[in-house]
């Protein structure tokens, strides 16, 4: 802890175009505060990113508790082998979440986050056939790896929508993900019980994956040349057609 201080104290920096501070809140007290957040939530892409985010981060999460299960049950594996195996695949999530925002940044964080959410829906249903222990390591630990790339592509998308609100929407977003990490583990434990397979619950997972491609692709029509640049790339303003949440 004491390293990671020095090191944010060395190293980190207040962004450019951070927002200028807001004191004129509804209230300064804490339920004007919820009033902001309330008003957040009334803007359709708050939900979008929610939802979003929810696959991606709870997607992450739930597998990262689910995994020493699987690796168990699945595999005949002991208690402290299935640990190795699931902490190599959570490694994967957690070590490439910044790449996902690097590649979002450079190439457009609607074009990354459409090709990672296939390539979940893909991996997802080579693992519903419950191939051998290596194959399966490989395809959970890219699934894994795309899954965390895909929150790192989230949150390049955004603070371009909500630049004066990056600290409520956060909190909003990054809660719909914690959302997400509840519910995955609890489902693909149910249908494991009800069924005595996982395959279920992946392809229900690769459904969701598919799913959120195509809702991607359909809401970014109306994103593009609003407040983000072609693919999700950073554009250098925000039209007027998008409003804005009312401090004051």
């Amino acid at each position: 802890m004491t390293l990671t201080l020095l090191v944010f104290v060395l190293f980190a920096k207040d962004s450019p175009r951070q927002p200028a501070p807001t004191p004129s809140l509804p209230s300064p007290h804490w339920w004007g505060r919820v009033r902001v957040g309330a008003l957040v939530l009334k803007h359709a892409d708050t939900w979008w990113f929610c939802m979003f985010y929810s696959v991606t981060f709870g997607g992450f999460v739930g597998l990262a508790v689910f995994l020493n299960s699987f690796f168990h049950l699945q595999y005949n594996l002991d208690r402290i082998q299935a640990g190795y195996f699931a902490t190599l695949c959570v490694i994967a999530g957690s070590f490439l979440r910044p790449v996902g925002g690097y590649l979002a940044d450079r190439f457009g964080g609607i074009r990354i986050l459409t090709v990672l959410y296939l390539g979940v829906g893909i991996l997802m249903l080579g693992l519903s056939a419950l191939p051998p222990l290596a194959w399966g390591t490989v395809l959970m630990f890219m699934a894994m790896g795309m899954l965390g790339m895909g929150n790192g592509s989230v949150f390049q998308l955004v603070p371009q929508r909500f630049p004066k609100e990056i600290g409520v929407i956060t909190g909003i977003v990054g809660a719909a993900g914690g959302l997400g990490g509840f519910i995955l583990p609890n489902l693909l434990g149910t249908l494991r019980q009800l069924t005595s397979t996982f395959s279920g619950g992946f392809v229900i997972f690769a459904l969701v994956g598919f799913g959120c491609a195509f809702a991607l692709l359909q809401v970014s029509r109306a994103w593009e040349g609003a407040f983000v640049g072609k693919g999700g790339t950073v554009s250098g303003t925000v039209s007027s057609l998008l409003p804005e949440v009312e401090t004051q």
